[in-house]
């Protein structure tokens, strides 16, 4: 099953195919800005039972150097198959469309990413027929951007780099500076960009800091996923609103709380349950009466 961080990984480059330009100077390559981008079929398959799909394939035409295809991979753990896939689909891309095919893998994680950066003969030891080569960004060559107007300068890079930065201790600080950045952005523009951050992040704990930055600070933001976290904020406080009510009562009444039932009251995400406990809270002649032996 294809993941969200997978996705995004890769489709940030269908959203903003300039992209790839600014990425190859990071990565230390120059690739200069294409003039044209053409979103190219991505199944790669044979006339066998085989199936072979890159996960995204762009014809760019630049302004100087002839045109290239720029197959985009995005991989999440190391894969000792992939390598072997890989040529092929630059081989088939070479073969059909007669235009230089060029690999860039995009991860998450520092071990896969330099794993996936090693050349790969393929051939004889003594004579290597192809050697595969991917061009690789991940969190070991990509920027970490806090600065708000360095984010506001590349908003496409930013939102690459803070999604392939997702388990970097600082993602705070990077999440905040790219929800700064799109405050003042129009929402054609942010749009894709929150959401493919969200996507990008999955579910590591980071994905929860994200939905909260773009509740707050994008509060004028009209997307889906905004409308969702704020719906989702919006029961959490009624929630959290009626469990603080039950523990008042309690109080009130000079009944003690254990602890575990105080987590179970607070940690507590069903409002009937919560309504319930809360009508049996002021005739209570314990604690644990308000559960009604639930």
């Amino acid at each position: 099953m294809v993941s969200s961080p997978h996705e995004a990984m890769h489709r940030i480059f269908q959203e903003n195919p300039g992209l790839f330009s600014r990425v190859s100077e990071v990565l230390g390559i120059t690739i200069p800005p294409p003039v044209s981008v053409t979103v190219m079929p991505t199944d790669l398959t044979e006339n066998r039972p085989v199936e072979r799909r890159v996960d995204t394939l762009l014809r760019l035409d630049t302004e100087n150097d002839e045109p290239l295809l720029l197959a985009v991979e995005a991989q999440g753990r190391k894969d000792p198959d992939k390598p072997a896939s890989w040529a092929y689909y630059l081989s088939y891309l070479y073969t059909n469309y007669r235009l230089p095919p060029l690999l860039l893998v995009v991860c998450q994680d520092r071990a896969t990413a330099e794993w996936a950066s090693c050349p790969v003969p393929i051939g004889p030891r003594q004579w290597p027929s192809l050697t595969l080569r991917p061009l690789v960004a991940g969190p070991h060559n990509m920027p970490v951007i806090t600065s708000v107007a360095e984010a506001r300068k590349d908003l496409a890079l930013t939102t690459l780099a803070a999604i392939t930065h997702a388990a970097d201790p600082d993602i705070g600080a990077i999440l905040k500076t790219l929800c700064t950045a799109l405050r003042d952005v129009p929402e054609t523009i942010a749009d894709p960009l929150v959401e493919l951050t969200a996507q990008g992040l999955g579910n590591r704990p980071a994905a929860q800091q994200w939905r909260n930055l773009v509740a707050v600070d994008l509060s004028f933001y009209k997307s889906f996923m905004a409308e969702e976290i704020r719906d989702e904020g919006r029961t959490e406080g009624r929630t959290e609103g009626i469990a603080q009510s039950i523990l008042l009562l309690l109080a009130q009444a000079g009944i003690d709380v254990p602890d575990e039932v105080r987590e179970r009251i607070t940690t507590c995400g069903d409002r009937d349950a919560l309504n319930r406990w809360l009508l049996r809270a002021p005739t209570a002649g314990a604690a644990e009466d308000v559960f009604g032996g639930e």
